[in-house]
C-alpha cells in the first residue's frame, strides 16, 4: 500500500502513548493520515465517520466495555478495516480471545518499539501479525486439554482478572458500568464453570497461569 493515501486510527486513554506511537509511525509513513481516539466511544465514532487502512486500539480503555466488545462494534462498523490491538497484557491474557474475535494482531506495549512498524506493514498486506508465542497460544486453545479460563466468556474474564486484582463487587459494577447483581451472577457463574468456591481460589489460579 501506498503512504500517501494511507489512514491510521490510533486508540488509547494515555496521551503520551498515543503520541508516541504517532511518532513511530509517522516516521516510517510519512504521508500517512494519523488521527487519535481517546477512548472507545471516540474511536467507533471515527470509524464510523471515516474510512481507516488500520485501526490501532488498545485492549483496555474508559467507558466500560471490554475491547472484544469493542472490536465486535468495529466489524459491524467497518467490517474490512483491521484492528491491530495494542496492550499492556502479556500474550498469555488476551491474545488468543482478540485473535479468535477477529482481530488482526496482538502486540505488547513492551515490544511496540520494535515490532509496530513491521505488525502495521504486515495487516495492511492483508495479513495477521501473529507471533510464535500467540500461535503456540492459539493451537493450545484448539486442544482437549486446553486450561479451563479457556470455557469463560469475554466478560466473564474479564471480571475474574478484576476479582484477581482485588477489586470489590461494587467496584467492578462501576468500571464495568453494570450493576452489583449482575457482577455477583457473573462471579457466580465463574465460580461455577471453574469448579471452584472462593475469590483465594480464582486468584491463585490467575497467578499460577500468568493471567494476571
Amino acid at each position: 500500500m501506498q503512504n500517501k493515501n494511507m489512514r491510521i486510527l490510533i486508540a488509547d486513554d494515555h496521551t503520551i502513548v498515543r503520541r508516541g506511537l504517532l511518532s513511530i509511525l509517522a516516521i516510517e509513513f510519512p504521508n500517512a493520515v494519523i488521527a487519535e481516539a481517546k477512548d472507545a466511544v471516540e474511536l467507533l465514532e471515527k470509524a464510523a465517520t471515516n474510512k481507516w487502512d488500520i485501526i490501532i486500539s488498545d485492549i483496555s480503555m474508559p467507558g466500560g466495555r471490554s475491547g472484544i466488545e469493542v472490536l465486535t462494534d468495529l466489524k459491524q462498523i467497518a467490517p474490512k478495516t483491521p484492528v491491530l490491538f495494542l496492550s499492556s497484557y502479556t500474550v498469555e491474557q488476551y491474545a488468543v480471545r482478540t485473535i479468535k474475535a477477529g482481530a488482526a494482531g496482538y502486540l505488547t506495549k513492551q515490544e511496540a518499539p520494535e515490532e509496530l512498524v513491521k505488525a502495521v506493514r504486515q495487516v495492511l498486506n492483508g495479513k495477521k501479525y501473529i507471533t510464535m508465542d500467540i500461535a503456540e497460544l492459539l493451537a493450545v486453545s484448539y486442544d482437549d486439554d486446553k486450561p479451563i479460563h479457556e470455557s469463560l466468556s469475554d466478560r466473564e474474564f474479564e471480571i475474574l482478572k478484576l476479582i484477581a486484582a482485588s477489586k470489590t463487587v461494587s467496584e467492578i459494577a462501576e468500571l464495568l458500568s453494570v450493576s452489583v447483581n449482575t457482577v455477583a451472577t457473573y462471579r457466580s457463574r465463574i465460580l461455577d464453570k471453574m469448579n471452584m468456591t472462593s475469590n483465594a481460589q480464582l486468584v491463585h489460579y490467575t497467578i499460577t497461569n500468568k493471567l494476571f
